[in-house]
């Protein structure tokens, strides 16, 4: 297994959006029995200085980013359940999973990492 320090899951909502309300405490669930992944959750709209540059296209909630390390694993919206998330993280942990394409994924890994610093 990887050095489950190196590994970031973010999801990235909006704070007007009911879903994304409803999937935070899905997400801090799954922190709780992932304990050494870091977690975060982040407003698009209050990171969106940060996010600016990477032209992300996020049309639906929840949007999920999951990186080990820099190397972004998956970026894309997932369904709402705790088994969704159990399976997107499961499946990202082996490999690289088909999501949106970014010009620069270790930048966005980055960016969004020292965002969730400032969440904390």
């Amino acid at each position: 297994m990887h050095d489950d320090a190196s590994w970031l899951v973010a999801c990235l909502c909006a704070a007007w959006c009911g879903s994304c309300r409803d999937y935070r405490a899905t997400l801090e669930a799954a922190a709780r029995q992932h304990p050494g992944l870091r977690f975060a959750w982040l407003d698009i709209e209050d990171e969106a200085d940060a996010l600016a540059p990477f032209d992300l296209d996020i049309e639906n909630f929840p949007t999920l980013l999951v990186a080990r390390g820099d190397e972004l694993r998956f970026l894309g919206t997932v369904l709402p359940h705790a088994s969704t998330l159990a399976r997107t993280l499961d499946a990202a942990r082996e490999a690289v999973l088909p999501g949106m394409k970014v010009e620069q994924p270790r930048a966005l890994v980055a960016a969004v990492r020292a965002a969730a610093e400032t969440v904390r």
